[in-house]
């Protein structure tokens, strides 16, 4: 068997407003990526590289040149597969041949998930396990960032459709009205256990987040990601003695290699990390993260980084390895009028997969 790798740019367009504290997003341009066997054109895998706008490292104007070159190396190497659907196998078999993929995360994703997809019979299955057999996975309903009445609106049908975990972007509005939506949830949803979970993008300033926290915090929070920009001293602080648990997601983005991960967690000492494949080294990069985080007690969830279905499918395959009771951040699916059809279904509060004969055609020509 000899391995060959192409790629196509796919842009999806989101069908709302889709606002964070970084900006308005309109369009999402990703990478997918198709390894087979040269000779048998049948039996493919498929990978997604979507880095993301104002987070990635990677994403530059040489993005895509840079993509074309591990993609020719890839194919130069005239290697066939090995590791039998094995990640940590496969993750070390090609970064041995291609060195430089950890600097190129959501690449090293795209190519660890095209080839679990290869080694499992090129049906989109990524690992083989529960959530594939049926086992739904509960995720949290994410509430976008607009207007106050446009986003008490997504929350009363968030609530409708069974969701009992809510995830809110905050720093974007006025703070005082932010306060109000959450009060709004609270004094309404009374009756209802509803988990609140919070995620700033690191837009508190210094001076205020503290503030912040204390005043957000009368409203039952979860947790809160990345209430300051990544970098700050003042992160372990608040890990320390803030009124709402802290979840770690940019601070994330970067960090290679065991002894860094260690050293970050053991110096910060969050109360939880938040894992993106596209962020944080790909599919074993955050398996390392999950092993370290797990050694020290440290929280963690799964979330994905806005990639189309190909990405979501694998990264709740991978989610599905680990017993995690957590609500999990994958409830991406629908953002887009032109996603590629899966047989990914969220149902009351659940993410679930129907069968591998559920999958759009992807044009490669």
């Amino acid at each position: 068997m000899s391995l060959h790798a192409i790629f196509v740019k796919k842009t999806f367009h989101f069908g709302f407003r889709a606002k964070t504290s970084r900006g308005l997003m309109n369009e999402r341009d990703s990478w997918l990526i198709k390894i087979q066997d040269a000779g048998n054109d049948e039996i493919f895998g498929l990978g997604e590289a979507a880095p993301l706008p104002g987070l990635s490292l990677e994403l530059d104007e040489e993005f895509e040149q840079n993509l074309k070159r591990l993609v020719e190396q890839f194919n130069a190497l005239k290697w066939g597969l090995a590791g039998d659907g094995n990640l940590t196998l496969i993750s070390k078999t090609v970064i041995e041949r291609i060195p430089e993929l950890p600097q190129f995360p959501s690449i090293l994703f795209a190519f660890e998930m095209a080839l679990l997809d290869l080694s499992n019979g090129g049906q989109r299955l990524i690992f083989k396990n529960s959530f594939i057999e049926g086992q739904p996975i509960p995720i949290n309903g994410l509430i976008w960032m607009s207007g106050m009445d446009m986003m008490l609106q997504q929350i009363e049908i968030k609530i409708q459709e069974g969701f009992d975990c809510l995830k809110l972007k905050v720093g974007g509005l006025d703070f005082e009205k932010e306060c109000d939506i959450l009060q709004y949830i609270r004094r309404k949803y009374f009756k209802m256990d509803i988990t609140l979970r919070l995620d700033a993008n690191g837009a508190f300033k210094e001076d205020e987040v503290m503030y912040k926290l204390h005043e957000l915090a009368k409203f039952n929070i979860h947790s809160i990601e990345q209430p300051i920009k990544p970098g700050n001293d003042l992160m372990v602080e608040l890990c320390k003695s803030a009124p709402i648990p802290i979840a770690l997601d940019e601070e994330l983005i970067g960090v290679a290699g065991e002894e860094a991960k260690e050293t970050l967690l053991g110096r910060i000492k969050p109360q939880y990390i938040i894992l993106k494949p596209s962020l944080h080294g790909g599919l074993s990069g955050c398996q390392q993260w999950i092993e370290i985080a797990e050694k020290m007690k440290v929280g963690w969830w799964m979330t994905s980084a806005l990639e189309s279905n190909i990405g979501l499918n694998a990264i709740a395959q991978f989610t599905a390895e680990y017993k995690n009771a957590l609500p999990q951040g994958l409830g991406t699916g629908k953002i887009y009028d032109d996603n590629i059809e899966s047989p990914l279904l969220v149902k009351t509060g659940n993410l679930s997969y129907t069968g591998p004969d559920e999958w759009g055609m992807i044009d490669f020509s």
